[in-house]
């Protein structure tokens, strides 16, 4: 008994090594609202003036600015979203990638997603990120600087929108952007799906390099690369293991800037199969001295009730935060009831928001199959709220306690660290097709301060 008990008190002295929840505590919210849009820069070829043309049934263009009313889509029980297609203007859009400026405290880059949400759709959607300044004092996000992704030295190896111009701006069609890393010398390294490719652009930009994924020797492929072509025959297939908008969501980067670890969306399918190789995620090293990748392969473990990651970064030489989430978004409060379908007189979250969470995890701690052991995690929609800083809190159920917070969104696809203490969290709004703060009001760009110091101290 006494070789029990001290083994136990051993035990409790030291970090556990399951998986522990944390508390988080809201300490800042600012906001971009939904329509932010910007000029198409000087160069771009004709067309860009106006974006989300091809969005319609069939992907048919349609000229007239605001004539087609945005939804959620028949998942989420196709509530209205308040704003229509197409726009005057670039929107900002959702941010699918965060990562400090490096010598500006307070400044983030940030990724602006593909455009409307697949290559069919976002032909005139300029791929970009930008350098802004969330201030939680005012609640507002200064936009400092947008970066347009170009080609002018033909380094992208296959046709592009803008193929025959001078300028070459890269567009949602030819790639769909997803994470971004800066590095030392000022360039920056864009993880993206429809390869799944890694990007290499400069300062202004402009592409240095594509990488093709590789793993086991093998290329790894969605069915997006446009390596691949439809069959001329119905019963002929096309060999691919990455899903579709399964890519590069998530790739972090060691402090020195030497490794990349990219982090695939969701499961791979096994080989020869539709179906998912198991409920873990592929995470890949890359030498960027070498623009090569190492061969080391690391997995990731999906919670129940998780279909995707959102975004991955490294907060020390080992450790890193993982988002982790289902396809929900709105309240679960306000469910629909079952056997009941979203209306006009009615509207309810058909698919609400239950699993948002960013966890901790070791890459240095693996096990035998290759699993990153995870530390611990907060839970996105049981975020502390004592002081009231929240700006917005959407549609709740009456008496909804204002002491607590949530982040109900379908894609939460930005989490980086602050300081010792903080993290800031921010959502892909994928405008105008999300509504997870409000049952029929378009997602604003959200961006939150979360005190989670227990989280941070874990090992």
């Amino acid at each position: 008994m006494r070789r029990f008990l001290l083994a136990a008190a051993i035990l409790a002295a030291t970090p556990a090594l399951a998986d522990q929840r944390f508390e988080a505590t809201l300490a800042g919210h600012a906001i971009l609202p939904a329509a932010t849009f910007i000029a198409p820069p000087e160069g771009a070829p004709p067309g860009f003036a106006v974006s989300g043309r091809f969005t319609g049934a069939g992907n048919l263009r349609n000229e007239q600015v605001g004539s087609a009313p945005g939804d959620t889509g028949p998942a989420y029980g196709s509530r209205p979203t308040g704003i229509s297609l197409p726009f005057r203007g670039q929107p900002l859009q959702g941010f699918s990638g965060i990562a400090p400026v490096r010598g500006e405290p307070g400044a983030w880059w940030v990724l602006t997603d593909n455009g409307f949400g697949n290559r069919r759709n976002s032909p005139d959607a300029l791929l970009m990120f930008h350098k802004i300044r969330p201030d939680f004092a005012t609640g507002q996000v200064a936009v400092l600087q947008t970066i347009f992704l170009s080609d002018p030295n033909r380094v992208v190896p296959f046709h592009i929108t803008t193929d025959p111009s001078p300028t070459r701006f890269l567009t949602g069609a030819d790639f769909d952007l997803e994470s971004i890393q800066p590095m030392p010398d000022g360039s920056f390294w864009i993880g993206e799906e429809f390869g799944p490719f890694l990007l290499h652009v400069d300062g202004q930009g402009r592409v240095l390099r594509v990488v093709e994924t590789m793993m086991d020797g093998q290329p790894l492929r969605s069915p997006d690369h446009p390596a691949f072509l439809v069959p001329a025959s119905p019963t002929q297939g096309v060999p691919y293991r990455v899903r579709r908008s399964g890519g590069y969501e998530g790739v972090a980067a060691s402090p020195d800037g030497s490794r990349l670890y990219a982090m695939l969306e969701q499961p791979l399918f096994a080989p020869n199969s539709d179906q998912p190789e198991g409920r873990f995620l592929r995470v890949l090293e890359f030498d960027t001295a070498r623009a090569a990748w190492t061969g080391r392969v690391l997995r990731y473990r999906l919670e129940e009730g998780a279909t995707a990651i959102g975004d991955f970064n490294m907060i020390d030489d080992r450790r890193a935060l993982v988002i982790e989430r289902d396809n929900g978004e709105g309240d679960p409060g306000l469910a629909c009831a079952q056997g009941t379908q979203s209306t006009a007189e009615r509207p309810c979250f058909l698919n609400p928001a239950r699993f948002k969470r960013i966890y901790l995890i070791d890459l240095g701690a693996t096990d035998a199959e290759g699993f990153v052991r995870k530390i611990g995690h907060i839970d996105l929609m049981a975020i502390r709220d004592p002081n009231n800083l929240a700006r917005q809190r959407g549609d709740r159920p009456q008496g909804a306690p204002n002491d607590r917070f949530a982040f109900p969104f379908f894609t939460i696809e930005d989490v980086a660290m602050v300081d010792a203490d903080h993290i800031i969290v921010a959502n892909d709004n994928n405008l105008p097709f999300s509504a997870g703060r409000h049952l029929t009001r378009a997602d604003d760009n959200e961006v939150i301060l979360l005190r989670v110091p227990e989280l941070l101290r874990a090992r």
